[in-house]
């Protein structure tokens, strides 16, 4: 286990430096505007002389050296429009704490709702829950999530009897945005649930129980259901995917002051300094989502060895 961890955490590092030297140059290729406040009322001479500083103007692959020593000692830069001068660590440390919020309890209520509906979809094939789970999957995926995160804005806000700009102190705006947001891993947990319990009653021990005369809601639950929530685990990594790409836009519609909205704003600011950043987070999140499905995986099931090839005794 330690040495598989080890190589998937070198091959993780390799990865995030990969993408963050991709974002690196293509921010660097942005115009600098980015990087001043009214480039038009400067002196020309004034704007190659704070470049100059910022070391803008060195090449590329110095730039990208100092940039990963900055990184390695914890200093991921000031913000350039958004906040200038305040050091990004600093307003990501203000932001972040409200949008995990929102993601942990979205994923949990996704879990709530979407798991019992793959199950019941599985123990009631041609039936209403069938039925109705497949409608609400083939809607949620077919539908562009902005249209249905505006009607849901729209009409809940009306329904709640609450402002449809987010309050923090008031727990009734909570409930749109994490509804919202936890949609997509409804309908994902519920088709990926469904479609593994499927397999797994139609395999020889389930028929084999029943032939015994074993009760059918105790082979579903003590048996079916666990053997199919194993490879659920793997989803993990697109769950959290999914909530990061819907809390950017439902923080914004919301005017929730998080990350999604952050990362939203200063794209529109064309901070690129906090962009860099930003997509460094959303990155690390995703490779560490990949990460702990796997080790979850091999920690429910002892079957699953991390470590033997396939075929290995």
């Amino acid at each position: 286990m330690a040495k598989y961890l080890l190589k998937r955490i070198g091959q993780s590092v390799l990865t995030l430096v990969i993408i963050l030297t991709i974002v690196f140059v293509m921010v660097r290729q942005m115009p600098i505007d980015g990087y001043f406040e009214n480039i038009d009322k400067l002196d020309e001479a004034v704007i190659q002389a704070t470049l100059d500083k910022m070391g803008l103007n060195d090449p590329i692959w110095v730039q990208l050296k100092d940039f990963f020593l900055n990184l390695l000692q914890g200093d991921l830069g000031t913000s350039a429009r958004y906040s200038r001068g305040v050091p990004i660590a600093q307003i990501v440390a203000a932001k972040a704490p409200l949008s995990i919020q929102l993601g942990v309890l979205s994923m949990a209520v996704a879990m709530i709702l979407g798991i019992p509906l793959g199950a019941a979809m599985a123990r009631s094939k041609s039936k209403f829950w069938d039925k109705f789970g497949t409608v609400f999957i083939v809607l949620v995926n077919a539908v562009p999530s902005a249209v249905y995160y505006i009607y849901i804005q729209s009409y809940g806000t009306q329904l709640l009897q609450v402002g449809m700009l987010f309050d923090r102190e008031n727990w009734v705006s909570w409930i749109l945005p994490v509804f919202s947001m936890s949609l997509g891993n409804i309908a994902y947990y519920a088709m990926w649930l469904r479609r593994y319990m499927v397999d797994e009653l139609n395999k020889d021990y389930v028929r084999l129980a029943r032939a015994k005369g074993v009760d059918s809601k105790k082979i579903t639950m003590r048996h079916v259901f666990r053997n199919a929530f194993v490879p659920m685990i793997q989803y993990i990594p697109t769950s959290l995917l999914y909530t990061v790409g819907g809390s950017i836009y439902i923080e914004s519609l919301y005017s929730i002051p998080g990350m999604g909205g952050l990362l939203v704003d200063v794209i529109t600011r064309q901070d690129n300094p906090m962009v860099q950043a930003i997509v460094m987070i959303y990155s690390c999140i995703g490779i560490v989502g990949m990460i702990l499905g796997d080790l979850l995986m091999a920690v429910i099931d002892p079957r699953i060895s991390l470590t033997k090839k396939e075929g290995a005794r």
